[in-house]
């Protein structure tokens, strides 16, 4: 799977208005356990692949935790990493379906279902 990396809100804004297809924005960071976690079991399960192939995968890495870190975590009110965030082709969120946390690769996949992909 290939993340595209996105730093700040602008460059998410633009992405979601260029996209043409779902979204996914997973939320990342170096000390992150859970992360690496959804790095290493979840996002590399082949079926997992199957499910985002369709999709714009982007991911913000907020390690630094600097100003433009902050801004992307503040717009969806996130306290830190792990968070996926999904929208649909028109670049609205997906409300009710963010995954929060580690998840396997099966219960991924029902978090996948339930945004549609």
């Amino acid at each position: 799977m290939s993340f595209r990396k996105i730093s700040t809100v602008t460059e998410l804004d633009d992405a979601l208005r260029s996209a043409g297809r779902p979204v996914m924005l997973d939320f990342y960071a170096d000390w992150c356990v859970s992360c690496k976690e959804m790095e290493r079991f979840t996002f590399t399960d082949t079926r997992v692949q199957a499910k985002l192939a369709g999709a714009l995968l982007l991911k913000a890495d907020v390690t630094a935790n600097n100003a433009g870190d902050r801004e992307l975590l503040k717009r969806f009110k996130l306290f830190g990493p792990p968070g996926t965030i999904f929208f649909d082709a028109k670049g609205e969120e997906l409300t009710g379906v963010r995954v929060i946390g580690f998840q396997d690769a099966d219960r991924f996949l029902q978090s996948l279902q339930a945004a549609g992909l």
